[in-house]
């Protein structure tokens, strides 16, 4: 085959051309579509952080106040949201009786902002007529002084109608429940074992909400080692809230759960049992008159379902 040397040369001068072409048209600035410039401008994803306990759950902190028959509002409830945590002595620094340390999922549910005060307490008792386990007793134990003729309206030092009502047993918190659940159309009772450490935790691992030191005027504990500086009860709100929006879970004053008392954590403390159980109950939460050891989120204490005394409250939660 004959092959000319001109088209040769003609072939090789239009592929230079071509060249120049695709090179003129990289060298300029490319228009792209304004989805095109979103998606470069996107930062590249990074990989997602190790969980902790406070990133586990999103505190709700949204408070309302059911309304009673009447018009009247109810308590402070808080939102608290469903979530998962580990309940226990994280800190090992408690007994045998908060052990083990385990997982546990809790449903969305409503807790009461504060501790059932005085004042909320008399309207029930105005409205019912009812008469408390102490009244009708005609004692309560209390920590100075003599037991006889004590109940939460006589105690032998001064409540206001805003200081936790005490010298109340079990019994006392279901009847106060039962109520607010007839007067509302909605469902309270006493929180779960589990479900008061979750709100209590809000999120944290640590012996109190704020850390493992008790500090200082966090919290009303036995003398001053708090920091305190109250003798006896303290009135509602008298120190921080924690990151869920709730007071006093630190002392002040205890409160029972429904759930059944047991020496070791098996599954007990997320249900609630009967009230005509005889069955032990716990105290959560430790009071004006204990050590910084038994207010720690973690502490527990073993009790009677008719235990009554200056240091035992209540406090409520609603589905």
């Amino acid at each position: 085959m004959t092959v000319r040397a001109g088209s040769i040369e003609s072939q090789v001068e239009a592929g230079k051309k071509m060249i120049q072409v695709l090179e003129n048209q990289f060298d300029k600035p490319r228009i792209v579509s304004l989805s095109d410039l979103t998606y470069r401008c996107k930062p590249k994803p990074q990989a997602a952080k190790p969980q902790t306990e406070s990133d586990s759950i999103t505190p709700d902190k949204k408070v309302f106040r059911d309304h009673l028959k009447d018009g009247s509002d109810g308590p402070e409830m808080v939102w608290i949201p469903a979530g998962r945590f580990r309940m226990g002595d994280i800190q090992e620094d408690g007994g045998s009786d908060e052990q083990p340390v385990h997982q546990v999922s809790v449903a969305r549910f409503a807790m009461g902002r504060y501790e059932v005060t005085v004042g909320e307490f008399r309207r029930f008792v105005n409205a019912t007529g009812y008469k408390t386990d102490a009244e009708k007793a005609g004692a309560c134990w209390v920590w100075v002084g003599d037991s006889s003729g004590k109940n939460w309206r006589n105690l032998g030092f001064p409540q206001t109608d805003n200081h936790p009502v005490v010298c109340v047993i079990w019994n006392d918190a279901v009847a106060y429940a039962e109520w607010l659940s007839q007067q509302t159309g909605q469902q309270y009772r006493l929180p779960t074992e589990a479900e008061w450490e979750y709100a209590a935790r809000a999120g944290t691992s640590s012996n109190y909400w704020w850390g493992n030191d008790i500090g200082s005027n966090k919290a009303n504990c036995y003398k001053n080692y708090c920091g305190d500086h109250f003798k006896y009860t303290a009135p509602l709100g008298s120190f921080a809230a924690n990151p869920f929006g709730l007071y006093d879970t630190v002392g002040n004053v205890c409160s029972f759960p429904c759930s059944k008392y047991e020496g070791k954590y098996n599954g007990k403390e997320s249900e609630c049992i009967s009230q005509n159980s005889g069955s032990p109950r716990a105290l959560r939460g430790g009071a004006w008159n204990n050590r910084p050891r038994y207010v720690r989120t973690a502490s527990r204490n073993r009790s009677s379902h008719d235990y009554r005394s200056d240091d035992v409250g209540l406090r409520l939660a609603r589905l």
